[in-house]
């Protein structure tokens, strides 16, 4: 048995690991599509570096773009099999897929104008609304806890991994040669004390385990209260400098959690007296989806909903559906929040946002998750003077500020107690995933000093055997 690292492999996108077995069964953990890698994102998405019509099974981790964003074109490449996640992922990953498959023709379409004017060759979409509608066909559900057997020798569950809505860490355990391993793919870990969801989950003694690595040189804790940093941006832009406040956030997780933090500024008798406007559509229903899963929230959404029926709806709040309408906020100079996706600002209309309001020294972009270096979001991040937006040159001139502590993924932390329920002198080795190659190394040094003597950093097409 071995397995080959295709995706997230000393970066955080793209997840994909394949798991190839001694009788030839393959088994795909994730089939995410890479952002914000520059000029090699297309390359990288194009090419996956394995045959999926040689793939048998996909099991899926969550629902968030870089871990299921390529099952459209995996399945239009010639896979076939089951792919297999929980009832809220499968949710959530229907409404994304066709959305993904809608702004890539969007954004095709958008940059092909300027490409042809250049004399440069047209973009293709890397799949379509039908080819999303295909894959889809293949889903099949299983919940948390509940074993499954794929095949004679190899049967799996899952545990809650409390990063996003129906997140989970998979739990495989093969049987070859009369011998058992047990093999934990963590997807993305959630924190402890989440706004919305559940704590991660203790599950059972592994072999070997995939870990993500995200923050694994950082911690959340000590960064101010995420309703106390938003309200501060939001009253210097919105009340002193009477600009708009522009946040690109995810769809999925990222977006629900700042709706749920601005009603508990209204709750509080604080929240701005501003227009407050989600503008994606995908936003709208994935919430929808979460108010339909309430299974997933803490306690702390539980007694809240005591006294507010819906945690995620305040005054001023509208959600904007037409592209027409979501043009006209550009022309609207008036104090306003945006809540726009993609998340690294890579794609979708938050990018359009940014790009006629980010030559306004009035105007805040507002920083709340991860991002790739060489995504938009991540050169905002780092302070560069001048962006490249749809092959454009813009200055900045808008304010940049972040808040690191609405991150979905565990600290340093978060990630050890994770790794809690387990005896370290029993895992045979940890893979580090998911992770910038010198947080990973920062990180492996941590999980050495905790008992984990065997951590390996793999790269990009790696493939290891194991015992």
């Amino acid at each position: 048995m071995d397995i080959t690292f295709h995706g997230a492999a000393r970066n955080v996108t793209g997840s994909k690991h394949l798991i190839h077995l001694q009788d030839g069964t393959g088994i795909l953990l994730d089939c995410g599509m890479f952002q914000g890698l520059g000029e090699n994102t297309e390359s990288l998405n194009e090419h996956f570096g394995f045959n999926p019509k040689k793939l048998d099974y996909m099991i899926l981790s969550h629902a968030h773009i870089d871990h299921c964003g390529l099952i459209p074109r995996l399945v239009a490449e010639g896979f076939n099999g089951q792919i297999f996640c929980t009832s809220a992922t499968m949710d959530l990953t229907r409404i994304l897929l066709m959305d993904s498959a809608r702004i890539q023709m969007s954004d095709v379409e958008y940059s092909n104008k300027h490409r042809a004017k250049k004399g440069l060759p047209l973009l293709e979409p890397l799949y379509n609304e039908d080819q999303a509608m295909d894959a889809l066909r293949l889903f099949k559900i299983v919940e948390y806890h509940e074993e499954y057997a794929i095949t004679p020798n190899v049967k799996f569950h899952f545990s809650d991994a409390g990063h996003i809505l129906g997140s989970c860490a998979v739990h495989l355990v093969v049987n070859e040669d009369g011998k058992e391993t047990h093999i934990t793919f963590s997807g993305d870990v959630g924190r402890y004390g989440d706004l919305l969801l559940k704590s991660p989950q203790r599950f059972p003694q592994a072999d070997y385990i995939l870990l993500e690595s995200t923050y694994g040189d950082s911690l959340h804790k000590e960064l101010a209260p995420i309703e106390d940093a938003l309200l501060e941006v939001i009253k210097q832009t919105c009340l002193v400098k009477k600009g708009k406040v522009i946040i690109p956030a995810f769809s999925v997780g990222r977006t629900q959690e700042l709706l749920y933090a601005l009603n508990s500024l209204e709750l509080k008798g604080v929240l701005p007296d501003v227009p407050y406007y989600v503008d994606s559509p995908l936003s709208d229903q994935a919430t929808q989806v979460l108010k339909n899963h309430p299974e997933v929230y803490n306690n702390g959404v539980k007694e809240v909903l005591k006294v507010d029926a819906d945690p995620f709806a305040f005054k001023g709040l509208r959600f904007v559906q037409s592209t027409e309408e979501s043009i006209a906020l550009n022309n609207d100079q008036r104090p306003c929040v945006i809540i726009s996706s993609s998340g690294m600002a890579e794609a979708g209309r938050v990018k359009h946002h940014i790009k006629n309001n980010i030559g306004n020294a009035k105007t805040t972009i507002l920083i709340v998750g991860y991002c790739e270096p060489n995504s938009l979001g991540g050169h905002l991040l780092r302070g560069d003077h001048e962006v490249y937006i749809f092959g454009d040159k813009y200055e900045v001139k808008a304010e940049v500020r972040s808040i690191k502590s609405m991150s979905a993924h565990g600290d340093y932390e978060d990630l050890l107690h994770f790794l809690k329920c387990q005896d370290p002198k029993l895992v045979k080795k940890i893979f580090l995933v998911h992770g910038e190659y010198d947080v990973q190394q920062h990180f492996a040094k941590t999980l050495n000093q905790h008992g984990f003597a065997n951590v390996e950093i793999p790269y990009q097409h790696q493939k290891i055997g194991l015992e």
